[in-house]
């Protein structure tokens, strides 16, 4: 049995998430349909994390197993065939037996992007969260090294998954302007339900004067969900990057 791994890349405007649900439509689903016509067997998937509705990957990595001779460099045109428009195969690797998306992620990064303007851009929605108010990127950039470190995370994540801790190391928060937008790019070795976008909004409020930089740590000491900022849109919400150890961390790489 092979186990593999597929590199991909999708916007999550038309889909319910990631994660196969009963009743809607997501994007494992649409893989999985694909992947199953494909290889003439059903196949099931396993996502290297739970995006939510509307959220997009620009890397995004899952693995399958199956018996299918289809040699590896071929997988990626032959399987797009089947998918939207809104979905692409990059990339396939075949990985060892043990070899898991989601288990084996070393560290992920999610960027959030912001368009910080007057006047909206129709061709930015559902892709970028219009914010008409100035934003302070001096401030966020301030705010966002707090986050910087390992620590209970509790206070900038929605109920809603069951987790064993909320203790989380962040590598690296960045807050950059690129192409237009706002990028608050923040990379950890695992992500709370709704974290990344509880991080942003609480920046938001940082530059909004509703929060000081330096108050951050002790709210996270709190763990108290209400007195952070908002969970912020969706749409804005990108997982950009995703490190692995092997062939499938050299995919991820091209």
């Amino acid at each position: 049995m092979r186990n593999i791994a597929l590199r991909l890349t999708y916007a999550g405007t038309a889909y319910h998430g990631w994660q196969v649900q009963k009743d809607q439509i997501t994007v494992a689903e649409t893989l999985e349909n694909a992947l199953s016509r494909l290889c003439g067997h059903r196949v099931k998937v396993t996502g290297c994390g739970r995006t939510d509705a509307g959220v997009h990957a620009e890397r995004y990595c899952a693995n399958f197993k199956t018996d299918c001779r289809i040699p590896i460099d071929r997988f990626p045109l032959a399987v797009n065939t089947y998918l939207p428009r809104d979905i692409a195969v990059k990339d396939a690797v075949e990985e060892s037996e043990n070899f898991n998306a989601i288990l084996s992620c070393v560290k992920k990064e999610y960027t959030y992007r912001i368009y910080n303007s007057k006047i909206r851009d129709p061709f930015l929605a559902d892709r970028a969260y219009f914010h008409p108010v100035p934003l302070d990127m001096e401030l966020m950039a301030q705010g966002a090294k707090y986050f910087v470190g390992t620590h209970d995370f509790a206070a900038v994540r929605s109920v809603g998954t069951e987790t064993k801790t909320t203790v989380r190391t962040v590598y690296w928060y960045e807050v950059e302007r690129k192409n237009g937008l706002i990028e608050l790019r923040v990379c950890a070795d695992g992500f709370l339900y709704n974290m990344a976008r509880a991080m942003a909004g609480t920046l938001i409020y940082v530059s909004e004067g509703k929060i000081l930089p330096h108050e951050i740590p002790e709210l996270l000491k709190r763990g108290d969900r209400r007195r952070t900022g908002p969970t912020v849109p969706p749409e804005g919400l990108y997982l950009t990057r995703i490190w692995y150890e092997g062939a499938a961390g050299e995919m991820m790489l091209r």
